[in-house]
């Protein structure tokens, strides 16, 4: 079994994009899994919204019932997510000049800095053989949940595509 370490990098969903990443056992045979479940107990250690993790788990749940998966109360995958947010913060620099004519157009240069922040959040989505226990594919995705054009159903929904869209991995 071969697993590698990946990393993972920003990019705002306000922008147009989550960065994703993503990893798999190249030694699992992705096309003998029919059913899921999600990890009960890690479901409810999310240390976010209920309204998130309704959002989320759907997501999920849509996601693999489009690719012909089924939910099971005796599953062969185990879906399990994981959630983080980090706030980043921004400096903006504003130059400022006084206009003193034609000869001498910025007397009184200088700068002004302006610090603001965001807010990125992380998402995590594992999912494990539930007869060996072992990984055999990971996702990740990192994005800003903010934008002007779409609701916050939609941005979910697309961070959680953007993450589930590698899977199952197409080269096994």
């Amino acid at each position: 079994m071969r697993f590698t370490l990946f990393l993972v990098s920003f990019l705002l969903i306000s922008c147009g994009s989550v960065r994703v990443a993503y990893d798999y056992d190249s030694d699992s045979d992705f096309s003998s899994y029919k059913t899921y479940a999600f990890s009960k107990e890690q479901i409810e250690n999310l240390e976010i919204s209920d309204i998130d993790k309704k959002r989320i788990l759907s997501s999920v749940e849509n996601y693999l019932n489009s690719k012909g998966y089924n939910f099971s109360k005796n599953p062969d995958l185990i879906v399990s997510i994981d959630t983080k947010a980090k706030e980043n913060v921004y400096i903006n620099r504003y130059n400022n000049y006084d206009y003193m004519g034609w000869y001498y157009p910025y007397y009184g240069y200088g700068s002004t800095f302006k610090p603001y922040t965001k807010t990125v959040g992380l998402l995590y989505i594992d999912i494990v053989d539930s007869q060996t226990g072992k990984l055999i594919w990971q996702g990740s995705g990192s994005g800003s949940l903010s934008a002007n054009k779409l609701t916050r159903d939609q941005l979910i929904s697309n961070f959680v595509s953007r993450v589930m869209e590698s899977y199952p991995p197409t080269d096994n």
